[in-house]
């Protein structure tokens, strides 16, 4: 266990960090990363890379990949954001986040070139905190080392700090409407920045699409000379059906069929990124067929908190880190699929720049009373403002305001308490309220 002197330390330097420019407000490129990564020698091209984007599924899809190439005997890196409780989470080596100590010692490491590049101001400013957390990532793999790195974008694809190596597989899981200031208001237009990942001579592997974003898609492919696998064409989800702790899959590939395979998620959106996760190792592998026994032992060790997951028995309470339209849908639907709960009781927080009239509408449907609280963030949206824009969704009858995290998840585990046996409660919303509810939770 760690002393209390290392706690205070790494306390410190993640206050350190936490002052630079917010990774919610984008500096787009990669200039600033890149001059840092030349002055650390070039860390980020020490293992092929798998590289992924896409607007939902990115995070899970890359914890399958990631357990699926440790399968197969390989050591991975994982760079995944943002994080639930501490930034440690977001560098994973075996499958695992980095201690602190080894997260505190990589930061001592950049401190010095992260201090000329700031003088430098390239562009204008120094160092973001996703760009140092991205260096952050490639120093503690390089110093690992690993055999492969699983890398999800920040946010986009083109000018994202991730988008600083060439990737021998470029992942795109399903393309859909979030952050449109920064990426575009159609989906071609945002197509198009998360295209920027498919480099020359690589394999996309591509999720099933909506026709605008394939078509851009493609036609980067093209561009590029990357070959491209598509689901539905190249690979595919064949079968899924519900299985004790989540569901079995059938999957076809490289070389067909294999299953069923048993995935410890919930919900048909888990069983598809599971399709590309498959897809990807096989890509990785130049396309050389996945073993069933190796398919079956990766996706059998998958573990993602806070994806429909179960963190409390009696009532039964699932989190989920689901903050946009498509995201809650998929999220509704899988707790309908695999708990039936009846009332469902929602703990609900978001932050201000979402698409929460939408979201409203799509809890309006399954939920029996809305549990409205906020975050412990700058840019969550107060749960008194959320009250009432729930109020006039759901009606007022349905709405219960607590600002305060643990109030409200006392209080929504009271209602389902009271409601019998087949209650439960859903907390979601965003990220930070997700991490800080598992805090209290588990």
């Amino acid at each position: 266990m760690p002393s209390s002197q290392t706690r205070l330390d790494h306390a410190a330097v993640v206050a350190e960090l936490d002052r630079r420019w917010p990774e919610q407000q984008v500096a787009k490129g990669t200039a600033r990363i890149a001059a840092l990564l030349d002055l650390l020698g070039q860390p980020q091209r020490s293992a092929p890379m798998i590289h992924l984007t896409g607007t939902n599924g990115k995070g899970s899809t890359a914890i399958m990949i990631d357990a699926l190439l440790r399968a197969e005997g390989l050591r991975t890196g994982r760079f995944s954001s943002p994080h639930l409780v501490d930034p440690t989470e977001r560098v994973a080596v075996d499958g695992r986040p980095i201690d602190p100590a080894t997260f505190d010692r990589a930061w001592a490491e950049l401190a010095g070139p992260v201090e000329l590049i700031d003088a430098a101001r390239v562009d204008g400013h120094r160092l973001t905190y996703f760009e140092i957390m991205t260096a952050l990532a490639h120093v503690v793999f390089a110093d690992a080392p690993v055999d492969v790195l699983v890398i999800e974008v920040g946010l986009g694809g083109g000018w994202d700090a991730t988008n600083v190596a060439d990737a021998a597989v470029a992942v795109v899981t399903p393309i859909d409407f979030d952050h449109t200031d920064l990426l575009g208001d159609s989906l071609a237009e945002i197509a198009a920045e998360k295209a920027g990942v498919i480099k020359p001579g690589s394999y996309a592997v591509l999720a099933r699409q909506a026709p605008q974003a394939a078509a851009v898609l493609e036609r980067r492919c093209a561009e590029v000379g990357a070959q491209a696998l598509r689901q539905g064409v190249d690979f595919d989800l064949l079968e899924r059906r519900l299985a004790v702790g989540g569901q079995a899959i059938r999957w076809s590939g490289a070389a067909g069929a294999i299953g069923p395979l048993s995935l410890p998620l919930h919900g048909a959106a888990m069983a598809q990124n599971a399709a590309v996760a498959l897809a990807a190792v096989e890509a990785f592998h130049g396309l050389r067929p996945l073993e069933e026994a190796v398919a079956e032992a990766g996706l059998a060790d998958v573990v993602a908190p806070a994806r429909t997951e179960v963190v409390r028995r009696g009532p039964t309470v699932v989190l989920d880190t689901c903050h946009n339209p498509a995201a809650v849908q998929a999220t509704l639907a899988a707790v309908e699929e695999a708990f039936d709960f009846s009332p469902l009781i929602v703990v609900w927080g978001t932050m201000a720049d979402k698409d929460i009239d939408t979201v409203l509408e799509l809890l309006d449907s399954s939920v029996a009373v809305l549990v409205a609280t906020q975050a412990d963030a700058a840019r969550a949206l107060p749960a008194e403002r959320l009250g009432q824009l729930a109020e006039s969704v759901l009606g007022a009858e349905r709405v219960i305001v607590r600002p305060q995290l643990a109030d409200a998840l006392d209080q929504a585990v009271e209602l389902a308490d009271r409601a019998g046996p087949t209650a439960g409660v859903l907390v979601a919303g965003s990220f930070r309220l997700a991490g800080q509810a598992r805090q209290l939770l588990v």
